[in-house]
């Protein structure tokens, strides 16, 4: 070698072993693409050219010695460093995709995965290649009994294609992914269960496969949706909650859908089989009927069938309770109660007593929620709740989710199911760590709940354990799964039960003989035998009686608020921190506030909204505010959530309020709907005392959210006498902004408007909303709590018809209709009274401004502003003072089929004086809630305005006004 071959080598001498193979191999990216390699080494290259490589000969390397001459040493050999780079590809690909060789599969229904990523001959390696190398030179972390590269590979493969298989290599943090490689890789049997702990295992297994059983037989023909198959999600369960109590969480919320429902309310919600057995024979569903369960069991009011039922435990040392196990209730829409449960958790971590944001301890509650294989990746909902994970309003420390996989969903195969490998691979968006364990080893099943609950304590994140397992009947104990699934059943029928399998297994280990599992079995079947006779003699339960009042009215409450004590809050509210600089235009609106209680002023929405809010922590109570703008409002009416254009830093004047006794939270949520209402109902449900408001961006898009709306919020104090007094905001009236952002479809809440289960009200005024703000605050965790859903304004918001003199703040209470001031001077004369409700009142209040009310004593007009409960007394006593009246008109914007007009119809006639008709004035039916053209609209707009006020011989047109 000459000097100048030596000179060329200088760059490359602190290359060599597998570092040396590593810059080969990214000069080989360099020839194809230069830019495909890092920028240091593409300088190099282009300077020194290709490293020193020959296969199978001796390349120099340069070196100094301690005299500073340059030496020239013999290196490695480089076609063994090749193979050492190409060994470390194996470890790696064996790290990533060992999952497809693993044994996960109970019934061996998976078509064979193609392996040969993990097999050596693949990169061309032997066995003596591999051994020629020291373990520790591709496994950093090798066993010492791993005495060469070929037992590395072995012992890796081991632990990724066992009954647990691991997916890891998608989470992007290297603390966390080294982490979990050590937990795989130190095999999932390290901490081997002892014998009393396997014998309790064995014996967990043997209740969870009697209670099916038991029930199979006596109650033949009835639906339960068992959990045989994946009889091991109990005793993964109770690790889980057994380890996230450790680690200190005092609640533990669970949800789940129906599947294997009533074993785990049996046996880790522990509720007494005598209950269930009654819940069973007091069901009329004994005939096969094509629904997802009976007609109902007396529970609540109306009640709901026994397997989508919650219930509550408390884990108890001594005579102290140490932590209390929430399962959610839920209806057959399977995964909607995910972001419900995550609502719940956010809820128990919060201290909400002090102003400013609450207090989060992610510590103090661990969620677990079940999913459905089918459902997890079929159900947008399960997407928009996992990506609450990470958003500062909604994460809660980490959720363990477990799929109960059964690899059908009701009689569909997961080829038609799904487009995924896994039922699992959503969660690789969202950074969750994945095992995949076989149901039929409940040993690694435990093993799956220690790493996951250990992740959840260490990481405070999410992660998810895909329980793969089989279904034993068919989709209901009523299906026969043959017609769709021979081939499947034909396995099953044969398969053993995972109790049986673990009992052969314990034998074999010596552990226990044979007659142990017997023993077992029999003493399960007397205590089940014995809650049953205990269940025939029980009465059945009834119904509660509704606490309520009668006809919905809610308890006179003093919500007006002194106007001195007003002023006070309206003048803290307006002071900043010295150094926070405001958006000056911004600044500007924010200060005209100040003359807001001058005497003739009026106080607009946007301040009624704020000084309720802030009365209302003045009393001491909690308020939590979430929607897709709600720190600004869609409407930029809000803002309460300042930016400082200067430093981008953030200020809630709520947060620096003297006069605040409890937390004030406002965020901005996702773009989702579903997910993120059900998070507050879940919120509000389990901090009831805590006001809880969600504001749609447009009214319309509540839409979206339409499970929860229909089978939690409307239905869920009939069902499972689950009160909420939760809050929902929905912009709404026609603006000839075309036929999306028009309407919240107030018709359709009216139409689930029942029981009194909630109040839907539309106003016309900012002291009206101020009130009704504070009257739902005030019932919030009482008997009187019911949920409020508002048709919000939206061109109303800055209408200085809506503002009202503070004297209407401070004085009263909400009132459930008002009477347009300037009509039915003259009783005697009113022949026709016009009802409305929200926006078109001051439509038709500007009209009659235009007209001159003197022409009018044959008016008069009804603002209906509660819509539900009907507010019949009020109405009564108005109708009353005009004896001569002939006509109820209801007038509305909204199309005939839609608004309010089908819910009112009945009830005017109810209340109308005799000989007087009830009349409609508004848009004919459609299917679309607007015209998309604002000339179209305004036209319309006009013509229903006029047709309201103009009587039928009066053929003067009257101005809108606008």
């Amino acid at each position: 070698m000459t000097m100048a071959d030596s000179d060329r080598q200088v760059p490359w001498q602190t290359y060599y072993g597998p570092n040396l193979g590593y810059v080969q191999e990214q000069y080989e990216k360099f020839i194809k693409d230069p830019a495909s390699v890092d920028p240091t080494y593409r300088q190099l290259f282009e300077q020194w050219g290709e490293p020193p490589q020959a296969e199978g000969s001796v390349v120099s390397v340069i070196s100094e010695n301690q005299g500073g001459t340059t030496v020239v040493q013999p290196a490695a050999d480089a076609g063994l460093l090749q193979k050492a780079v190409t060994a470390g590809k194996l470890v790696s690909n064996i790290r990533a995709y060992g999952h497809l060789a693993a044994d996960i599969d109970p019934l061996g229904l998976s078509p064979k995965a193609d392996t040969g990523l993990l097999e050596p001959e693949f990169y061309g390696l032997t066995e003596q290649d591999l051994k020629a190398f020291p373990a520790s030179l591709i496994w950093d972390a090798a066993p010492q009994d791993a005495l060469n590269g070929w037992d590395a590979v072995q012992k890796l493969r081991e632990a990724y294609t066992g009954p647990l298989a691991f997916e890891f290599t998608h989470i992007h943090d290297e603390k966390e992914r080294d982490w979990l490689n050590r937990k795989a890789e130190s095999g999932w049997n390290a901490e081997q269960l002892n014998a009393e702990e396997r014998k309790a295992l064995l014996g967990r297994l043997v209740e969870v496969e009697q209670f099916e059983e038991f029930l199979h037989k006596t109650f033949v023909g009835q639906k339960r949706f068992s959990i045989e198959g994946n009889d091991a999600l109990v005793p993964l369960i109770d690790e889980v909650v057994h380890s996230v109590i450790e680690a200190g969480a005092s609640h533990v919320l669970m949800g789940m859908a129906h599947r294997g429902r009533l074993n785990v309310l049996a046996h880790v919600l522990g509720k007494p089989y005598s209950k269930i057995f009654a819940e069973f024979h007091h069901s009329p569903n004994k005939d096969l009927i094509p629904s997802e369960g009976s007609t109902g069991i007396n529970y609540g009011w109306t009640g709901d069938v026994k397997y989508h039922l919650g219930a509550d435990r408390y884990v108890k040392e001594g005579e102290a309770v140490r932590a209390r196990l929430t399962l959610a209730n839920n209806p057959s829409h399977l995964e909607y109660v995910n972001p419900v449960v995550q609502g719940f958790a956010r809820a128990a971590q919060e201290d909400r007593s002090v102003p400013g944001y609450p207090v989060q301890d992610v510590n103090k509650a661990a969620t677990i929620v079940m999913h459905g294989d089918a459902a997890f990746p079929g159900e947008g909902i399960v997407a928009e709740t996992l990506n609450f994970k990470g958003l500062r309003g909604f994460s809660n420390g980490g959720t363990i989710h477990i799929i109960v996989n059964n690899r059908l969903g009701f009689t569909t195969d997961s080829s038609d199911s799904r487009s995924t490998h896994y039922a699992s691979d959503l969660a690789k968006g969202f950074e969750i760590p994945i095992i995949h364990v076989n149901a039929d080893n409940p040993e690694a099943c435990i093993a799956a709940a220690r790493i996951a609950a250990e992740y959840r304590n260490v990481f405070k994140k999410d992660f998810l354990i895909d329980l793969i397992g089989y279904r034993r009947y068919g989709h209901n104990e009523t299906d026969d799964p043959e017609t769709t699934q021979p081939l499947v059943y034909r396995k099953v029928k044969q398969h053993p039960t995972v109790s049986n399998l673990y009992n052969k297994y314990l034998v074999e280990q010596n552990v226990v003989d044979a007659s142990f599992r017997s023993g077992l079995v029999e003493e399960v079947q007397s205590r089940l035998k014995s809650a049953h006779e205990e269940a025939k003699n029980h009465p059945k339960e009834e119904p509660v009686e509704d606490k309520r009042h009668a006809k919905g009215d809610k308890l006179k409450l003093k919500t007006g608020v002194p106007a001195a004590q007003l002023q006070e809050i309206n003048e803290a509210l307006l002071k900043w921190p010295a150094n926070f600089r405001v958006y000056p235009k911004l600044s500007k609106i924010l200060q005209r506030r100040k003359s807001a209680f001058n005497a003739g002023e009026k106080i607009d929405w946007s301040l009624a909204e704020t000084l309720a809010f802030a009365s209302i922590l003045a009393d001491g109570r909690p308020i939590r505010m979430t929607g897709q703008d709600a720190e600004r409002a869609t409407f930029a009416h809000r803002n309460l959530v300042l930016h400082d254009p200067e430093t981008g830093d953030l200020f809630c004047p709520l947060h620096a309020l003297p006069q605040a006794k409890a937390s004030f939270a406002i965020y901005n949520s996702p773009l989702s709907e579903a997910g993120v209402l059900g998070f507050e109902y879940g919120y509000n449900v389990y901090s009831p005392e805590t006001m809880v408001i969600w504001e749609a961006q447009f009214g319309d898009f509540a839409n979206c959210a339409q499970v929860i709306f229909d089978q939690f919020i409307s239905a869920g104090q009939a069902k499972w006498r689950q009160k909420s007094s939760l809050v929902m905001l929905l912009p709404h009236a026609a603006e000839g902004q075309g036929p999306e952002h028009t309407s919240a479809r107030l018709e359709r809440f009216l139409q689930l408007a029942a029981e009194d289960n909630w109040t839907v009200a539309n106003l016309s005024s900012a002291a009206q909303y101020f009130h009704l703000l504070r009257s739902q605050a005030a019932i919030g965790g009482t008997e009187q709590a019911r949920p409020l859903v508002l048709m919000s304004p939206k061109s109303l918001i800055r209408n200085n018809r809506v503002a009202s003199p503070v004297a209407e703040l401070s004085e009263g209470s909400f009132r459930p209709i008002l009477e347009q001031p300037g009509l039915g001077g003259r009783a005697d004369r009113v022949e026709r009274i016009v009802l409305c409700s929200g926006k078109i009142a001051i439509d038709l209040e500007e009209a009659l401004e235009k007209e001159g009310s003197e022409e009018l004593d044959w008016l008069h007009i009804i603002r209906v502003e509660q819509l539900y409960p009907f507010p019949e007394q009020e109405i009564q006593a108005v109708l009353k003072r005009f004896g001569k009246v002939k006509e109820l008109l209801w007038v509305q914007e909204e199309p005939k089929n839609m608004g309010a007009w089908t819910y009112m119809e009945p009830r005017l006639r109810a209340v109308a004086p005799k000989g007087a008709v009830v009349n409609y004035q508004g848009r004919p039916e459609r299917s679309s809630p607007a015209s998309g053209y604002q000339h179209v609209h305004a036209m319309e707009q006009q013509n229903i305005i006029q047709s309201a006020l103009k009587k039928i011989s009066n053929k003067t047109n009257i101005p809108l006004g606008r």
